[in-house]
């Protein structure tokens, strides 16, 4: 009776487990996230919007694309006017990687522009709209200089410093034309990387993006024109693309990664600590040290 009892319970849970896994099929085929049983080919797409500050997401969304065997391309979906050095030059290696083992589409929404163009240039084709705003190849480092408030209302701000340089764009006190050359000769660096990339990733003669690399905005039209976009079309029109290029036949169907909202399970199991410093030190406070560069 009890053996009887026993392989009643057995069957039972593994009758529940199978309807489980059945019924997360249905719901991850309803949601566009395929099937437990059936994958399928797929198109994912990394979407990039807003400014540029931070590189680990989407790197973490690229790595997962690629790792995956049921996504055969993937298309990258900006929208940013730029923003840090850093995160876009980490941002286009990453692109590079995976390229090699995956086509990569890029399709240009509103504005892709500086270091969205630039982490755009990475992939295998380029798709804009006609009037989307892209380009803005260029380097720029913003200052401001608050002496002459500071004084007024009876403040006086010191630095102490080990290092020639380590306080040059601080706002409480005026820039050296010595300063000024300092920084001159950094940013002519990192333009100049901007346009090595460029011009490698989008087989163009360097000295034809330094023409077209005067910090301008073009039109979508205008990008085609100069070679910095290869064609026209939406979002759909880029999947489809990316579809081809990676032997999809038939319909092809797009993928987008699970969002991940802040977790304070995350969070106390130190899964979320990083991030939640990484923002914290992101908050406006006064440095002397100089500002950001940005690609935009």
């Amino acid at each position: 009776m009890k053996t009887r009892t026993f392989g009643t319970g057995c069957l039972i849970t593994v009758l529940a487990v199978l309807f489980f896994l059945g019924l997360s099929g249905v719901v991850l085929a309803l949601l566009g996230k395929g099937s437990l049983f059936g994958p399928g080919e797929k198109v994912g797409v990394v979407e990039i919007k807003g400014v540029l500050t931070d590189s680990r997401t989407i790197i973490k969304q690229l790595d997962s694309y690629r790792d995956d065997s049921s996504i055969k391309a993937i298309v990258l979906r900006i929208n940013s006017p730029g923003g840090a050095v850093g995160p876009a030059q980490e941002i286009l290696r990453e692109v590079e990687k995976v390229r090699a083992k995956k086509k990569i589409v890029a399709s240009l929404g509103t504005v892709a522009a500086s270091g969205g163009y630039y982490i755009a240039c990475g992939a295998d084709s380029i798709m804009a709209n006609r009037g989307t705003a892209t380009g803005s190849i260029g380097v720029i480092m913003q200052f401001t200089n608050v002496e002459g408030l500071t004084k007024k209302i009876g403040l006086d701000f010191f630095n102490l410093k080990a290092g020639r340089y380590k306080d040059v764009g601080s706002p409480f006190k005026p820039m050296t034309p010595e300063d000024k050359a300092y920084l001159q000769v950094l940013i002519d660096n990192i333009y100049q990387q901007f346009l090595n990339d460029v011009a490698r990733n989008r087989k163009l003669p360097l000295a034809k993006v330094r023409v077209l690399a005067e910090g301008k905005i073009y039109t979508g039209e205008e990008a085609k024109q100069a070679g910095l976009v290869d064609e026209f079309g939406n979002l759909q029109d880029a999947i489809d693309k990316a579809g081809k290029l990676g032997g999809i036949k038939g319909k092809v169907k797009a993928v987008y990664p699970e969002k991940e909202g802040f977790s304070l399970l995350r969070l106390l199991l130190g899964q979320d600590t990083e991030d939640t410093l990484s923002r914290l030190k992101a908050l406006p406070y006064p440095e002397p040290a100089f500002l950001p560069t940005w690609f935009r």
